[in-house]
């Protein structure tokens, strides 16, 4: 599964001190989406052009001469980009960034095990968002069955934008659901 980033020590995304593990891929295309580089359910390379320094060094030490320092900044060429990101790796702006690493559930296991005497101490846990976490119901579930055998408390913050027994599924093995509702309708 593809994961965009994990945070450690969050405290803004359930109770106490946790760790929340974002995944990539949400069906929906919202405006004032507040974690644009989840959206897409593929890897990609992100650039911020505010932050380079124009310095080239991922120019130089693109292994496919992907990369060209432009007057706009750096333009990728999509045809020779592999996303193996090296550039992302030397940016020393951090201008260059890839958005997407593979994770087993065993793996991301070990991440949140790590995390568990923070957890344990001011009575936190696990929070799993995106993206759309409910876009992966079989890895989701499986970790969410996990840490609830290892008493870790579970949180998942979703739109809720998934087939009911999915959701209810998860429902069933979190403590928590974060819904945040994208439109209000009386009906």
């Amino acid at each position: 599964m593809l994961i965009f980033d994990i945070k450690r020590y969050a405290i803004n995304d359930g109770p106490g001190i946790r760790i929340t593990i974002f995944m990539k891929g949400c069906p929906l295309s919202c405006v004032w989406c507040h974690n644009p580089e989840g959206v897409s359910s593929r890897k990609q390379k992100l650039y911020t052009k505010k932050k380079c320094i124009g310095c080239r060094t991922c120019v130089q030490a693109c292994p496919q001469q992907a990369l060209t320092l432009t007057p706009e900044g750096i333009v990728t060429d999509g045809t020779r980009c592999t996303l193996c990101g090296t550039c992302a790796e030397v940016c020393p702006a951090l201008a260059m960034e890839i958005s997407g690493t593979e994770y087993s559930t065993d793996a991301l296991m070990k991440e949140i095990e790590k995390e568990t005497v923070f957890m344990d101490r001011s009575e936190g846990g696990v929070t799993f968002c995106g993206g759309e976490p409910l876009l992966h119901p079989e890895p989701l579930l499986d970790l969410l069955r996990r840490c609830g055998e290892q008493g870790i408390h579970r949180a998942v913050d979703t739109t809720l934008f998934a087939r009911p027994e999915i959701v209810r599924d998860v429902m069933d093995n979190c403590e928590l659901l974060l819904v945040d509702l994208k439109q209000m309708d009386s009906a």
